[in-house]
């Protein structure tokens, strides 16, 4: 691959993929529950997300002090 931020992505991608078919023992691809499921999966994704985000902006107001903010 051209690209190592593409590389580490696509890594990172597969990675997830290894997880959930160790947990859930079937690819999404073979996994088919109906569409408000899958619009739930993505709304407490999402919502996961923002809550991390805010997690950050949090730190960020307070000075934070991890080592990356040094």
């Amino acid at each position: 691959m051209r690209d190592p931020i593409i590389k580490r992505v696509v890594d990172k991608i597969e990675g997830r993929s290894d997880v959930g078919f160790r947990k859930y023992g079937i690819t999404l691809k073979d996994d088919s529950p109906d569409l408000k499921v899958w619009i739930n999966h993505i709304q407490e994704e999402l919502m996961d997300a923002v809550n991390y985000l805010e997690k950050l902006q949090y730190e960020l107001e307070k000075g934070c002090k991890c080592d990356c903010c040094k």
